[in-house]
């Protein structure tokens, strides 16, 4: 079988280290617009259930990527001066550049041919199409191959509301951790966390009306770096911000509603996006190429393998989609909880990104808390609302509003919500405390 990548990120290397590990006759060419070792951005993040795959679909490579893992199993949101921390999660980060260097060096050795500084027309992707087996778009975001095929593919791209630029610095933070601060021009959060034994990932991100007042619509991006350094200076300890093709964009969460055409199939963020507060998108794409993998190795005839990688791999895509909607509904609103005590803010944060990393059994160990001030009472107020769902908490759920995106509800005894964001996909879910003897004397959300 012949095999042509459009792309050579870690999803469409990682399908051809797997099609020629499973039958070493496939020729794999990719083709990528980048020199070699030329990502954009910095860190990558898996959880400890997406290592195990790699383990289990090639030893080879997990041993070289864990070599240089930098591990953690900590979040801590850290507000107003307090550093709330939530245990158990299981996260490994690594270079972006290192794991492209791994991934390609082990392509390679296995024979898979790569061309760099390569750029795929749209006159040629025809061409190349029908000269293979199957043509793999695994060109990123603004897939040009998804373009081609609009109307086959029928993809939605929903264009978010919050400007936000990705960032490294020197500073190693220990845990994946989130900064709060707020200055005269608005507030400012940060999604920060360590990949190798330098640097960690920082970035940066803030609504639009904030980035305008702070006059970072119009700022050179050095200028930019320099002013966010000032607002987060107490969290960097002099370490610097570090760009690297860096700018200022808007977060798109993309859908297809098919992932395949003939003998064309997307694969990673060309097929799907999840928003970088839940650390899935890498992981995402290398899960999307075992499941094609596997669908290949199972049938010689194309068009099906496809299709049984489009019915076995959608509802976990879709799993991790409706996590990571929920968690970048809650950032596009921070502003609404900044009333609230660090502990508040930390527990709504945590209880909305329940299902961060895509670990199923990470799940099962969250809650393990602890505060750089004072022990938190937050942990017994999700213990209550547990053991009260199927009676009273079950029965104050309400649908969502259609006067807003997340549907907030006026009732003082409703604690939090689970943002919806309205999308065609989501589902608007409400817990409240009420009644609830641990959360007395807590200051309840406001109403509104």
């Amino acid at each position: 079988m012949k095999i042509v990548g459009i792309g050579a990120g870690p999803a469409a290397l990682y399908l051809a280290i797997l099609l020629k590990k499973q039958d070493p006759s496939h020729e794999v060419v990719l083709y990528e617009r980048n020199g070699p070792h030329q990502p954009n951005g910095w860190g990558v993040v898996f959880s400890d259930e997406t290592l195990g795959y790699l383990a289990d679909n090639d030893a080879e490579t997990h041993a070289a990527i864990a070599h240089q893992f930098a591990h953690w199993d900590a979040i801590d949101v850290v507000y107003r001066g307090r550093t709330i921390r939530s245990g158990g999660h299981g996260f490994s980060g690594i270079a972006r550049r290192a794991l492209l260097s791994i991934l390609e060096d082990r392509a390679r050795a296995l024979g898979v041919e790569i061309h760099f500084e390569r750029e795929v027309s749209a006159d040629e992707v025809e061409a190349l199409r029908a000269s293979c087996d199957l043509l793999v778009a695994a060109d990123g975001i603004r897939s040009a191959v998804r373009g081609l095929y609009e109307d086959r593919f029928a993809p939605d791209v929903d264009v978010r509301k919050c400007k936000y630029i990705w960032l490294g610095t020197t500073r190693r933070f220990d845990a994946f951790t989130f900064l709060f601060e707020e200055n005269a021009h608005g507030l400012f959060q940060v999604h920060a966390y360590r990949f190798d034994a330098e640097h960690s990932t920082f970035i940066v991100e803030c609504d639009e009306a904030t980035w305008r007042a702070a006059g970072l619509d119009t700022m050179p991006v050095d200028d930019a770096v320099r002013y966010l350094e000032g607002v987060f200076a107490k969290h960097l300890h002099g370490a610097p911000l570090l760009t690297n093709r860096s700018a200022w964009v808007n977060f798109a969460t993309i859908r297809n509603a098919r992932w395949s055409h003939e003998n064309v199939v997307l694969l990673g963020d060309a097929a799907h996006t999840a928003h970088f507060s839940i650390g899935s998108g890498t992981k995402l794409a290398m899960e999307d190429a075992i499941a094609l993998s596997k669908a290949l190795g199972e049938t010689a005839d194309v068009r099906e393998a496809l299709t049984r990688y489009d019915r076995a791999r959608r509802p976990e895509v879709e799993r991790i989609q409706w996590a990571a909607q929920s968690s970048l509904a809650w950032f596009e609103q921070t502003k609404r909880y900044q009333s609230m005590e660090p502990e508040a803010l930390a527990f709504r944060l945590f209880r909305t990104g329940r299902s961060w990393s895509g670990s199923r059994e990470a799940s099962a160990s969250r809650g393990r808390t602890s505060s750089s001030a004072t022990r938190p009472t937050w942990p017994a107020w999700g213990a209550g609302t547990r053991a009260r769902r199927g009676s009273r908490a079950t029965s104050a759920r309400r649908r969502c509003s259609p006067r807003c995106a997340c549907a907030r509800w006026s009732s003082p005894t409703a604690w939090w919500c689970l943002p919806c964001a309205c999308t065609p996909r989501s589902t608007a879910r409400w817990e409240t405390f009420t009644s609830c003897t641990s959360a007395r004397g807590l200051r309840a959300a406001p109403a509104s």
